[in-house]
């Protein structure tokens, strides 16, 4: 049988757990999965890792097809172990990630403390096996990957709330859902017994988001009174790229040239072409980081 040409394919990092096909006896060479996992999570990390820092390589098929089932209950019991899923990724992190583990001890802080068991097996097998460092892994195979998630964030263009120059109303998504339009309402720092959704980050995505919500401002038209709608963030700028210009107090659409304006009468808003003296295009956030946006 021939040898597949993997120039057609894409090499991967890490793949999904479950999504996957092995060659039998790599597998069981690599020591299948650290049976100290518990229940889910952290397995698609471990067998990635091994697979590369040991001598494999993995890769994305195009075309290939997955069907997955999910049940509508979990078929096994709580394993009692409290986080499990953050026990496993401390198990894998500390026989794969070398110094690397540091920075996801920076992001969960409690990983530090929750106990693993016994990791003597895990790393005798990487010893035996003769495996890279994770230096080696981020350097020569993830090495892209700090560009969408950087292993420090960098800070944020700006946060809280998104007051109107025009009057004293605030930019409120009201905790609406994906491809919803929203508007303006009096704003709760003035009133705190006001509901709403009223605090953003225009985040170092250079996108803007309800600050507890993974859900971004976005924009698909240059035309007069465009509206701008709530999108899952994509990470990938265009239509949700933003920036916050500090000489005008314009929030600039930089795909399509066009700025946030508003009624606020009707309590709407929308884009429409920048305009320096326009009051209903003049936007105020509550806090600004100066040396980020100068930095842009």
């Amino acid at each position: 049988m021939p040898k597949p040409d993997f120039s057609l394919f894409l090499r991967s990092p890490v793949m999904a757990g479950g999504l996957f096909a092995i060659d039998r006896s790599f597998f069981w060479e690599l020591g299948g999965y650290d049976d100290g996992l518990d229940v889910w999570g952290g397995e698609q990390y471990e067998l990635s890792f091994k697979i590369w820092q040991c001598g494999g390589q993995m890769f994305d098929v195009p075309c290939s097809r997955v069907g997955h089932i999910y049940r509508k209950f979990a078929p096994f019991p709580n394993p009692g172990v409290g986080d499990f899923v953050g026990r496993n990724y401390k198990r894998v992190a500390e026989v794969w990630m070398d110094e690397y583990k540091e920075y996801l001890y920076m992001r969960r802080p409690h990983y530090r403390g929750l106990e693993v068991g016994n990791l003597t097996e895990q790393k005798v097998l990487r010893k035996r096996l003769g495996c890279k460092s994770f230096k080696w892994f981020m350097e020569n195979v993830a090495f892209d990957q700090p560009k969408k998630y950087p292993p420090i964030e960098p800070p944020d263009y700006a946060k809280g709330e998104i007051r109107s120059g025009a009057g004293d109303m605030c930019v409120d998504t009201k905790f609406r859902g994906q491809n919803e339009k929203f508007g303006l309402d009096d704003c709760i720092k003035d009133n705190p017994n006001l509901g709403g959704e009223q605090q953003f980050v225009l985040s170092w995505h250079k996108d803007i988001r309800p600050a507890k919500r993974n859900i971004c401002f976005d924009v698909s038209s240059s035309e007069k009174q465009a509206p701008v709608v709530l999108w899952n963030c994509h990470g990938m700028q265009g239509n949700q790229l933003w920036k916050y210009d500090m000489e005008n107090h314009h929030l600039v659409h930089l795909l399509t040239g066009t700025c946030l304006d508003c009624n606020v009468q009707q309590k709407q808003i929308f884009m429409n072409p920048c305009h320096p003296n326009k009051i209903t295009q003049v936007w105020r956030f509550e806090t600004v980081n100066v040396t980020a946006i100068f930095n842009w």
